[in-house]
């Protein structure tokens, strides 16, 4: 076993592609195999990259917010095919554009007079997890604005509540469109648990596992430490320092987003692969999800038009299921059928191969940067193949 040409090509980046700093941990059976990080954590060059630096890792929140909602479907407290509108009664109600969406452009965000009409059937948190309910992922949609007007401190289930009176783009269940629906399953999980979403996670997941540091409400101190972010131009792949390290996606002070609010180390987040890789078992000895319910992240959820839909971004070798990238495709990469993950909007990578008992943690801080999906995280994942 040896990851020699995994450190090589991590080292390379910086050069390659001017990659500031980053941050990687392996596991397999609850044992470290891999931890390498190369670079700076801060853009004058005086912080050497370490294990207590802070990142937004954005997306890759949606595993986490699936982990907790299946702990609750697990638990019989709600089913995959329950009626969203169970847990949010503002949800029974949604309308459906009358116009085809997919003549209306990939960004095409409808405001609340658009022409609608009642949906046939309702939204069900099968929809939400898959991501086939019909939402979009519009953060400045007029609802929104209107309730950020109106209560700049909304709650999450506030902001939530305002997000159903927006028109769904088509029927729940029909095609594949990346949205704010996991963000719907924070405050479908607030309600089911009555906690805070941030709460539910700490107390459920995080401190059952060991974690400290990682968290959708950061403090000051741990800002502090918050690895200076960066945007790769469009135009000349420049990877240039982002003036503002917020985390949008954290739309009040009082919103935990589902889909991309969470904060914290690469040591704060990797404890929860490595249990989900373990049969749900994590290094302390504490369960946070049965074998079997682990199990139902290896399955694909969407097919035909659908699964193309999710296709036209990157994934080849792969389907979607339950709020996750599931390997579908055998002959494509090294990892097996059944591995699942997904990445963050400035590039962290998470992936999980329960068969293997192996899981991958990756961190950088530079939004924009499609390589680090197209190229960097696959050949991430077969160095660590070839490595073992």
């Amino acid at each position: 076993m040896s990851f020699k040409l995994l450190e090589q090509y991590l080292d390379s980046l910086e050069e390659e592609y001017g990659v500031p700093g980053l941050d990687i941990l392996v596991t397999k059976d609850h044992e470290t195999l891999f931890r390498h990080m190369a670079g700076w954590a801060d853009a004058e060059k005086t912080r050497p990259v370490s294990s207590r630096d802070f990142y937004h890792f954005y997306s890759c929140s949606k595993v986490i917010t699936m982990t907790a909602m299946l702990q609750l479907i697990e638990q019989k407290k709600a089913s995959l095919y329950d009626p969203v509108c169970r847990f949010l009664p503002e949800w029974e109600y949604v309308t459906v554009i009358n116009s085809d969406w997919r003549t209306r452009g990939p960004f095409f965000s409808p405001g609340l007079a658009e022409p609608a009409h009642f949906a046939k059937q309702p939204v069900r948190i099968i929809d939400l997890m898959s991501m086939t309910a019909g939402l979009t992922y519009d953060l400045e949609s007029e609802a929104i604005r209107n309730l950020k007007k109106e209560k700049p401190e909304a709650t999450t289930r506030e902001v939530i509540a305002a997000l159903a009176e927006i028109p769904l783009l088509f029927e729940p269940g029909t095609h594949y469109q990346y949205s704010l629906a996991h963000d719907v399953i924070a405050a479908v999980i607030e309600v089911i648990s009555g906690e805070t979403f941030e709460s539910y996670l700490q107390n459920h997941l995080f401190r059952p596992l060991g974690i400290t540091e990682l968290t959708c409400r950061p403090t000051a101190e741990q800002l502090s430490r918050l690895s200076a972010m960066y945007d790769c131009l469009p135009d000349t792949k420049e990877i240039v320092l982002r003036k503002n390290p917020e985390n949008i996606y954290a739309l009040t002070p009082n919103y935990d987003s589902g889909g991309a609010g969470l904060t914290g180390t690469v040591n704060g987040y990797s404890p929860v692969l490595e249990a989900l890789a373990n049969g749900g078992v994590g290094r302390t000895g504490e369960r946070i999800l049965e074998e079997k319910t682990v199990k139902l992240f290896t399955r694909s959820v969407i097919t035909d038009e659908a699964l193309q839909e999710f296709r036209v971004w990157r994934f080849l070798e792969y389907s979607y299921g339950l709020g996750v990238r599931v390997k579908t495709d055998p002959a494509l990469g090294l990892s097996p059928v059944g591995e699942f993950g997904w990445d963050g909007a400035a590039g962290a990578y998470s992936m999980v191969d329960p068969v293997n008992h192996i899981s991958i943690f990756f961190a950088l801080h530079i939004h924009n940067f499609m390589d680090s999906y197209c190229v960097i995280h696959p050949r991430i994942r077969d160095l660590v193949y070839k490595g073992l």
